[in-house]
């Protein structure tokens, strides 16, 4: 599959006020936000409702700014999917214990810090999400393989040209964006997104009306 290659980079010169700055990145997030492909979104959020149904797991990664997002989504999904709804997620960040991250990489390799823990805990039928801003990242790119290669559904979030996750990934998330703050707004807004829809779809009418997202 091929992609069109990445919009203009933002910023392309100084600003001199930051309220300025502000306007020209609210714009800039905004274009990009409506890069973001519908069908990939309902495609995620069917991968992951189907993977609660069934007490399937569901595993997140990311690095650095993105690590605190897959962080966010263990959050999001099992406190606040479950609330109120008949889903009990099992979800996972293989980003959040620095004991184990650092025992891998200081010993392995930092390429294997997320392969290695799905080796070990993922089984056919679990689910794998991987953000990453660049989709470049050996130790995405490497999960993302050994997921679909045995048993995973995988979904990637990705920006800039989207790199090697975003063509292994069975479904792609992209936000079209050269930069990194607003690629991981809206990878956050992403995570946000899926968690409200899980949840309100899993809700009577009335309950949604009354209920605080």
């Amino acid at each position: 599959m091929s992609y069109q290659s990445s919009p203009a980079k933002f910023p392309v010169a100084p600003f001199a006020d930051a309220g300025a700055y502000w306007g020209e990145y609210a714009k800039e997030m905004a274009r990009a936000s409506e890069t973001i492909d519908p069908q990939a979104m309902q495609q995620a959020a069917d991968i992951l409702i189907a993977a609660y149904a069934r007490g399937a797991r569901a595993f997140c990664c990311g690095n650095g700014g993105s690590a605190s997002i897959a962080n966010h989504m263990q959050c999001d999904h099992v406190k606040g999917v479950r609330t109120a709804t008949d889903l009990t997620p099992h979800v996972l960040s293989l980003s959040t214990n620095v004991e184990l991250l650092t025992a891998i990489a200081n010993d392995i390799g930092y390429a294997e810090v997320f392969t290695y823990q799905l080796q070990s805990q993922a089984v056919p039928g679990d689910v794998l999400v991987a953000v990453s801003s660049s989709g470049r990242s050996a130790n995405i790119v490497g999960a993302l393989t050994w997921a679909r290669d045995n048993g995973l559904r995988t979904i990637a979030i990705t920006g800039f040209e989207g790199g090697a996750a975003r063509t292994t990934a069975e479904v792609a998330i992209h936000v079209e964006s050269t930069n990194y703050g607003i690629v991981e707004d809206l990878h956050q807004a992403v995570m946000h997104a899926l968690a409200q829809y899980i949840r309100q779809s899993r809700l009577s009418a009335d309950a949604v009306a009354m209920t605080v997202f």
